[in-house]
């Protein structure tokens, strides 16, 4: 959540902000009903406030006096009690609108309103196209017996699916790699609960009630389905105070993500690419806030060096304005080379994203931190994925596929799942 305090001092700048970023605020209505808030607000602290004096003055008031201070505390007490009911209707309003507006955006991120306008950094490893016609990762998978869509649909409905054989247990050797691959570098590995309460959701950034969620609720609970082991870290220093000296706090944790997909449509999605439930490993940090940016590039170098040592090619692009999420102030996608996009063409395909939030989310699920002067301010948080595994066995799929259709297993996953080759 954006400080509000910003909000009213920044105004034409936060107006700009939502325009770039395409957000759906009208700032001058949250304003006004900011104002109401306040006003509000600040009559029942006054009211309060006289009721307290009432009190201590009935503590040494005479008998002449006392049925006077009576009948004004019952007033006083009707009065707040009225005006509470109020105040509780313009505070979810406030709250509500508060939820629409969009975190700050780096200066450095391009201008642009989806993500075909994200500005392209980098490329790392070269696409050699084989002397056959490469084969996308649904008719290898058809060949070896590797997905059963039919019978996932059957079970759970559409874009759910079983694993089978030699890719399951490859799935199984790109999580622990991906863990490994991040403990190695000092992070703390958690699993998580695979449910979180709506509070922490929102505290996170999600707008999870409406026509675009991504967001499976649990019926008769205030529980959601996670989209992503981001939401229960986040939880997990929900209203603490973090010593500045245990800082960064940063963490490698494994979950099962569940997404609807609202708003998903006529978005390309064959195959393993967009599915409802997928596992992924993913980082997070609790950093102070001069400690942000760098760990930003860390999360960046790690993913690259991960992608790297699968020996997939990859660029990596500066997300622009209107394909942020309203948490992000900067994020970095890295999209692999996949040969069963674009009509069998190839394509590049997101694979994982790192985003630096600020103190958006951390204001939201009040989370702070202790500074060099002793004072409290809230935490920066950081976002990043190792690797998410539909995507992922996709890559492989297609980048190591051979002539005769077999699949050769990266040399790095090799130890972890026991076999050169599928097929």
């Amino acid at each position: 959540m954006l400080d509000i305090k910003y909000i009213r001092e920044q105004v034409e700048a936060v107006k700009e902000n939502v325009k770039r970023r395409r957000a759906h605020i009208d700032i001058d209505e949250l304003l006004r009903v900011d104002g109401e808030r306040l006003t509000q607000l600040h009559t029942i602290e006054a009211l309060r406030q006289e009721r307290n004096e009432i009190a201590e003055q009935m503590k040494s008031a005479g008998a002449a006096d006392r049925p006077k201070l009576i009948e004004r505390g019952k007033e006083l007490k009707e009065k707040i009690a009225k005006l509470d009911g109020a105040f509780t209707e313009i505070d979810k309003q406030w709250f509500e609108l508060m939820l629409h507006v969009p975190n700050k955006t780096h200066v450095e991120t391009p201008s642009g309103e989806s993500d075909e306008e994200n500005k392209v950094m980098k490329m790392v490893g070269e696409i050699h196209r084989p002397n056959f016609e490469p084969q996308s990762h649904e008719v290898l998978a058809e060949k070896h017996d590797l997905i059963d869509f039919v019978r996932g649909a059957k079970v759970a409905g559409a874009k759910f699916y079983f694993l089978k054989g030699k890719l399951a247990i490859l799935e199984q050797a790109l999580i622990r790699y991906g863990i490994d691959f991040a403990m190695r570098e000092g992070y703390t590995f958690l699993t998580t609960p695979d449910v979180a309460k709506e509070e922490v959701l929102i505290g996170k950034g999600f707008l999870p009630r409406g026509p675009e969620t991504q967001v499976y609720y649990i019926e008769k609970t205030d529980l959601a389905l996670v989209g992503t082991a981001e939401i229960p870290l986040l939880g997990y220093h929900m209203n603490e105070v973090l010593p500045l000296e245990e800082l960064p706090k940063k963490y490698v944790a494994f979950s099962h993500c569940f997404r609807t997909e609202g708003g998903a449509y006529g978005r390309e999605s064959y195959g393993l690419y967009r599915v409802h439930q997928f596992s992924k490993v993913e980082m997070l940090a609790f950093a102070a806030p001069d400690q942000s940016e760098a760990i930003h590039l860390e999360f960046l170098r790690l993913e690259e060096a991960f992608w790297q040592s699968l020996g997939i090619p990859y660029r990596v692009v500066d997300c622009c304005a209107g394909d942020l999420g309203g948490s992000d102030y900067r994020r970095y996608d890295i999209e692999a080379w996949m040969w069963g996009k674009g009509d069998g063409k190839g394509g590049w395909g997101e694979v994982t994203s790192t985003s630096n939030c600020l103190d958006f989310q951390a204001r939201g699920l009040n989370i702070k931190c202790t500074s060099k002067e002793g004072e409290k301010d809230f935490a920066h948080t950081l976002n990043g994925t190792v690797v998410a595994t539909p995507r992922a066995l996709l890559s492989i799929l297609e980048n190591f596929q051979q002539a005769d259709g077999s699949i050769i297993i990266p040399e790095v996953l090799r130890p972890y799942c026991g076999f050169e080759k599928i097929g």
